[in-house]
């Protein structure tokens, strides 16, 4: 979740000059950016579903948070292609503010990935080609990861394809598990067993705490906290993504779990003013019982460190996962689209999900390959990779400015509820709305 940290006024600052790059982005494609195909970024038709290799060189961009991802496939690609793609990696916090002033001058990258929640802003301004007819041409189009398509579509065409997936889910520590008597092959299933696993844990004393979160991140809220509501079956947002249900009794139920540990002292020290900037670095020291974390932590975890993983339940279970990480497309300016759909293409077949993606242990963008000969050598891998199928991507126009805003009304949500004592959900969630429908 890389638009989870960074400096927060910093960060405010860029959102607010991002959105207005975008707007006037939006103005020359409304001129005419070649719905034609005459420019070469139509790229709807199928032509070729392999896209052409023919030694074209290609532009892309990430973002600094999915640079190892995005090294590796491009890496893997040049090497045994024609075609080569020269990458550029832009400061996270810089990305969207980039990614908006070369649309205006229409200077965009053949090929350019994006925060998935931030796509919706891109596809409704007509800055990526559309890749209905391509995408649809694939023979494992129903296998990609739906809430990315989903999140990429914008008046029932789809415009971009899973680049990189993390997944919200929750680590236990086994050792300290056994410590407390708890089965290490059982984690919680609900979050009352969740609760009661934490509490558990936490009696051992000696420094060890329960659980963990980031207090002050709004962006580790929305990815931790609402699995566990979608785990219900409840909504977060209308389908427009212009208004919130956060005040439901579901969620309220989510909210006063987390104000229990707050209040009996059950969470390690920190959480009120974690900003997401060391919110991963906690569980590892070996002292906390279970918490939910980025997916993409795992391999980043102590060796000698004995942890498990598992879906985020609901109050009375069921499981989810914020289904997050960057999607990528072409952009509608490219001369290059059918070359650029090669590279995308390429990414998603079962050679580059399996022997780059699943061999740096990352999620991969495909359900039918969630069990391969990488992650089964670790059954960790094929639990969260299973769980994509599970997963959701909430789609919301205004998303950056009311939940990854420290400034924002969703923060404030988050922070009367778990260190208040809940009574100004109901109001919070409107000021949610509004910054929504603004």
């Amino acid at each position: 979740m890389g638009s989870t940290t960074g400096p927060p006024g910093r960060r405010r600052r860029r959102v607010t000059a991002a959105v207005a790059l975008l707007a006037a982005a939006s103005l020359f494609t409304a001129c005419g950016s070649g719905d034609d195909g005459s420019d070469g970024g139509g790229g709807g038709g199928a032509k070729d579903a392999k896209g052409t290799d023919d030694g074209a060189t290609l532009t892309m961009w990430t973002r600094a948070a999915t640079r190892p991802q995005s090294e590796a496939l491009v890496k893997a690609y040049n090497a045994s292609h024609e075609n080569k793609v020269e990458l550029t990696v832009v400061p996270t916090d810089d990305y969207q503010a980039k990614v908006g002033a070369a649309a205006g001058s229409k200077d965009l990258p053949d090929l350019f990935a994006s925060d998935v929640v931030f796509v919706p802003n891109y596809t409704s301004s007509g800055l990526f080609a559309d890749l209905t007819e391509r995408i649809d041409a694939l023979p494992f189009a129903d296998d990609l990861a739906q809430s990315h398509i989903k999140a990429g579509t914008y008046e029932d065409k789809k415009y971009v394809v899973p680049h990189t997936l993390d997944l919200s889910v929750l680590f236990y520590n086994k050792d300290l598990y056994r410590k407390a008597k708890l089965d290490p092959e059982k984690p919680p299933a609900s979050l009352a067993e969740w609760d009661a696993q934490a509490r558990a844990v936490d009696k051992l004393g000696g420094g060890v705490d329960g659980t963990f979160f980031g207090g002050n991140c709004g962006g580790c809220g929305v990815f931790t906290w609402w699995p566990s509501i979608w785990a219900a079956g409840d909504e977060v947002l209308n389908e427009e993504g212009t208004a919130a249900t956060l005040d439901s009794a579901t969620a309220k139920q989510v909210y006063a779990a987390y104000r229990g540990w707050v209040r009996d002292d059950i969470v390690a020290p920190g959480a009120r003013d974690e900003t997401g900037t060391t919110w991963t670095g906690v569980f590892p020291k070996g002292k906390v019982g279970v918490m939910p974390m980025p997916s993409t932590t795992l391999g980043l975890m102590p060796k000698d460190l004995d942890l498990g993983v598992a879906p985020i339940p609901g109050p009375d279970g069921g499981k989810s996962t914020f289904v997050g990480g960057d999607a990528i497309g072409i952009s509608a300016t490219s001369k290059s689209a059918d070359q650029a759909w090669n590279f995308l293409a390429w990414s998603l077949d079962d050679k580059a999900q399996i022997d780059v993606v699943a061999a740096h242990k990352d999620v991969v963008a495909r359900t039918d390959l969630a069990s391969n000969k990488h992650s089964e050598a670790d059954p960790r891998l094929v639990t969260i990779n299973q769980l994509v199928a599970d997963g959701r991507t909430p789609y919301a126009l205004k998303f950056g400015q009311t939940f990854n805003d420290p400034n924002g009304p969703w923060l404030t949500l988050m922070r009367d509820a778990v260190f208040g004592d809940g009574s100004k959900v109901d109001k919070d969630n409107e000021a949610v709305s509004a910054s929504l429908a603004d």
